[in-house]
């Protein structure tokens, strides 16, 4: 077995250090590195870890914490407290055979070379090779590995503090082999944690109500309709679009994929059982008026637009299978805009969105592609999206 590991022929030295999101047990490797698993043993017995928070989490790869300040700058060892600043740091106890080669692995946060404190790390995925030879490990954790999951699935800014804070709460040891050294001051209870008044992060006790789903889509619904209203706006200010809020017509399909044989008259005999048709039209390249294998329908009702829709799409006509989809276009739009600004003596380009005319909308259908009756001497076109 490991040295550590429970049942390896020795008593592993335990702590028990209870976090914001429940407890975690570490085993000590106590004859291996025992400078190291003294400091921390006996930083736990004085409560120094007490409201320590978890300041530096990354990802699949180990959570930090040890540092009182919470800055990852400070912190002190046992042995200052015992024997002055100038034992603030103790040496590295680097062993080949204690490896960073799977979760749990507890180990020595140093600001450099031989320069161990109080601040520690966990591992938080099966291998962290790069760590290996380079910080002192001491322990393993025994039990809470759930507890680690949840310190790792933090919601963290840019520089790995969790916008919750994340703290250890209280420390107790459940095996001590080391004698308590002169000078050692125990206080006989916890000390009452610090809040400091300018954090502006979520308390480690602060309840935070999970996500709700609906809510979620509803913020994404919102997000997406002021996308589409922004993509409108400026459609609008390059002109190709009359207005930002104009929406196609909900009595308009749209059919592709026809055969090329395919007449108005025939697609307009096929459709007409549904209700009364206002325009059918396959459009025609403008130059040799041969079908583009697609048209439009507009019907009398809504109503009678969607019946269609429903039982037309992938019906086999001429031996075509058709797709049928209502029409994104607002081509007809446009021309009721445009007679709409002539009447009122308005000129392109006004300063803002023109009101449609009822009667003009209703005219017959001028969908076509762009240059199909295109007037250069008159300036007017039809465009189709």
């Amino acid at each position: 077995r490991a040295p550590g590991e429970r049942g390896a022929g020795r008593l592993p030295m335990a702590v028990l250090l209870e976090t914001s999101v429940g407890d975690i047990v570490v085993d000590l490797y106590v004859e291996e590195t025992p400078v190291a698993a003294k400091n921390f043993l006996k930083l736990c017995k004085v409560k120094y870890y007490n409201g320590c928070i978890f300041h530096n989490v990354q990802q699949n790869y180990l959570v930090q914490s040890g540092d009182p300040t919470g800055t990852g700058e400070g912190g002190d060892s046992v042995y200052k407290q015992l024997y002055g600043d100038q034992a603030r740091f103790f040496e590295d106890e680097i062993r080949p055979h204690l490896r960073h080669n799977k979760v749990g692995v507890v180990g020595m946060a140093s600001k450099g070379k031989d320069k161990n404190a109080s601040q520690f790390y966990v591992t938080t995925r099966d291998r962290c090779e790069d760590l290996d030879d380079k910080f002192t490990i001491f322990g393993q954790v025994a039990e809470g590995l759930d507890s680690l999951a949840k310190i790792n699935d933090a919601f963290c800014d840019t520089n790995g503090r969790p916008y919750q804070n994340i703290r250890i709460r209280h420390t107790i040891l459940l095996d001590d082999p080391f004698d308590d050294p002169p000078g050692l001051q125990v206080p006989e209870q916890s000390p009452l944690p610090v809040h400091d008044p300018d954090d502006v992060r979520l308390s480690d006790d602060e309840e935070v109500a999970p996500p709700d789903e609906e809510d979620e889509e509803k913020a994404q619904k919102k997000i997406e309709d002021m996308a589409a209203s922004s993509r409108a706006v400026v459609l609008e200010m390059v002109g190709d679009l009359p207005d930002a809020d104009i929406k196609p017509p909900d009595n308009v399909l749209f059919i592709c994929k026809l055969n090329p044989v395919t007449k108005d008259e025939d697609l307009e005999l096929i459709f007409s059982r549904f209700g009364t048709i206002v325009t059918c039209e396959i459009i025609k390249d403008w130059k040799s008026g041969e079908s583009l294998c697609y048209g439009f329908i507009e019907f009398e009702t809504k109503e009678s637009c969607e019946d269609a829709y429903f039982k037309m799409n992938n019906v086999l006509i001429d031996d075509r299978r058709i797709k049928v989809d209502f029409s994104q276009s607002v081509a007809k739009l446009w021309g009721s805009y445009y007679r709409e600004k002539k009447r009122r003596g308005g000129k392109r380009g006004g300063s803002g969105p023109m009101p449609l005319d009822s009667d003009a909308a209703a005219a017959p259908s001028r969908i076509a592609l762009k240059g199909a009756r295109y007037d250069r001497r008159g300036g007017g076109g039809d465009m189709l999206f």
